[in-house]
Order: C-alpha cells, then structure tokens, then sequence
C-alpha cells in the first residue's frame, strides 16, 4: 500500500504541473494552447469546455456541440509527430463526432488505463519497471490502483523452452506415487515445462513478493501515457509534451483502427502479456 500511495502520490503532482499558454488558435477566437491536464483532455474531447477555458455542462448551448467539438478534436493531436497519419486522424474526428450518432469519453468507464514508466532499485541495481492503474471505484469515489506490472527480469525468468523433445510426468506416474516427481524440480530451467498448457507467470504478484522481500524499492516515475480503447474500433494513445510553442501539453500521439477481433491483440501487445 505505501508504494501504491508513493507511486500516486507522484502521479497527481506531475498532473497538477504545467505552465499557462495562451495563443491565436483562430481568427475568430482565442483558446487556451496548452491542455493542462488529462481530465482538461477529456473535457475538450467532448466539447464540455467553452474557447475561455469555462467548464460547460449539462443544458449549456454549446455543451457538446458539433462545432465546438469539430473545433477542439482538430487541435488534440500531436502535430509535431511525422507518423500521425492525417487522414487518418481526419476519419478519426467524424468518427467521434458524427452528428447522427457521436462518441464521448467517460472518465469514470473502464476503457481507458494510465502507463507508468518508473525506475526501482532491484538488488541494488537501477532497473525499469512499468505500471498500468486502473480507475477502480470506491464506495461514492474512485481510486487508481495498480493493475499489472511489466518487468523485464520476471519475463526473462519465463523464457519458453522451444528444444524438440518436451519433458513430462508419465501417466501413469499415480501409481509411483509420484515418485519420479524430484525430475520436476532436478533442473530449475525446465521446471516450467511440467505446467499445464494455459499456464502464464504473475508478474504482480511476484512484483509484490519482491517489495515485500525488500529487493524492490522504488526510485521515479520517468515517464506517464494513457491507453483510450473507449472509441468503438479505435485506440489512442495519450502523452504530455512540453517544449516551446503552441502544441504542448496532453496530446494524441498514437491512433490505430483495428477490427473487433484485433482488440485483444492489441491490448496484449500494449499490457506486455503476448
């Protein structure tokens, strides 16, 4: 609990820094230039702020409305990434704001997780880990909480063993009594052959033993993004940039579109679990 605490701790003060920027972003208008926070990202997404930065709600004329909108989503994109592909950013936009049938983000719905780069000492050397939180609710509110965890070491203790010949119990091994069981664990490098098929390594819990053993301590957070799949048939990924000009701040800076049978695919690749 008091790495989940440290590790959120640390997470709400990089979202609560930034620097105010204001500047022409039409010739009609003046728009803030910089999107503060993640939560400020959600709300220009889906038109639930006005061009002076006012929160709007719910009866408001302009509260999600297809101009502010069409307005807003043009301008969430990292446009200093030569891999964004316009056109396809563009289909993206009439996509979610479609008159007939638009698409919101909910910040409370479970489509969408945070990434967490962040450094620990393990064993006493400087080691990456990452953190994905999940939004979890919590009696009338809601909490992150650590869902998963990547680390490089655990992975590479689960190496598959590919060799020809496969090693098992005989079937007939009951009537032994087992016996024949010290050849499981003779060789600690094969021992993962003699689990059944679907078996798959818990790195959260082998991340917990660890901190509770005292060889993992936590160092920094290097770095934050967000995983969206909110968006029927799209994925985005959400990242701060801060550097001069007016493109600064919580940004798309990865879209794909994939088909319904590819979403687990990509979310595998994305959670490091294929």
């Amino acid at each position: 609990m008091k790495l989940i605490s440290v590790v959120l701790l640390l997470l709400t003060s990089y979202l609560s820094s930034y620097a105010q920027l204001i500047s022409d972003m039409d010739d009609e208008s003046r728009l803030y230039a910089e999107t503060k926070h993640v939560n400020q990202f959600i709300r220009r997404f889906n038109g639930e702020e006005n061009k002076r930065g006012d929160r709007l709600y719910y009866g408001d004329r302009q509260y999600r409305s297809f101009s502010l909108r069409k307005t807003y989503l043009k301008m969430l994109f990292d446009l200093d990434n030569p891999s964004l592909n316009e056109d396809q950013a563009q289909e993206f936009i009439e996509s979610v704001n479609d008159r007939s049938a638009p698409f919101f983000l909910d910040f409370h719905h479970n489509g969408w997780f945070a990434q967490v780069d962040a450094d620990f000492y393990y064993k006493g050397e400087l080691q990456p880990v990452i953190l994905f939180l999940n939004l979890e609710q919590e009696r009338l509110g809601y909490k992150w909480v650590i869902s998963s965890v990547y680390f490089k070491l655990f992975e590479d203790y689960f190496i598959n063993d590919t060799s020809y010949i496969k090693k098992f119990l005989h079937p007939m091994s009951h009537e032994l009594d087992f016996m024949n069981m010290r050849k499981i664990f003779s060789n600690s490098d094969s021992v993962q052959q003699y689990m059944k098929k679907e078996y798959k390594p818990d790195y959260l819990t082998m991340f917990l033993y660890e901190i509770k053993k005292g060889n993992l301590q936590f160092v920094s957070v290097k770095n934050l993004k967000f995983h969206f799949f909110q968006i029927p048939e799209w994925y985005f990924e959400v990242s701060y940039f801060n550097r001069m000009g007016n493109n600064t701040g919580w940004w798309i800076s990865i879209i794909v579109k994939y088909k319904p049978e590819e979403k687990k695919i990509l979310k595998d690749f994305i959670l490091y679990e294929n």
